[in-house]
């Protein structure tokens, strides 16, 4: 979809180079999803401790590498 958009230059210009971005589609677009997925983070804040009755889940994790190798 083509929209026009009014960016400040030196504002575009940092992102680009906060992102890495090659072209101005790239860092909106890059802009964009950052946005989202921080919405989204922020939304699942919100139940964080939400359930009093909540139990811990087991989590099973490989050993460090250190541990692996004095086995």
């Amino acid at each position: 979809m083509k929209k026009t958009l009014n960016i400040d230059a030196k504002l575009l210009e940092e992102a680009r180079e906060a992102c890495g971005a090659s072209t101005d589609t790239d860092t909106v677009r890059l802009g964009l999803e950052a946005l989202v997925r921080h919405a989204a983070s922020q939304r699942l804040r919100t139940f964080m401790g939400s359930e009093p009755n909540a139990q811990d889940v087991p989590r099973r994790r490989e050993p460090a590498a250190s541990a692996r190798k004095a086995s």
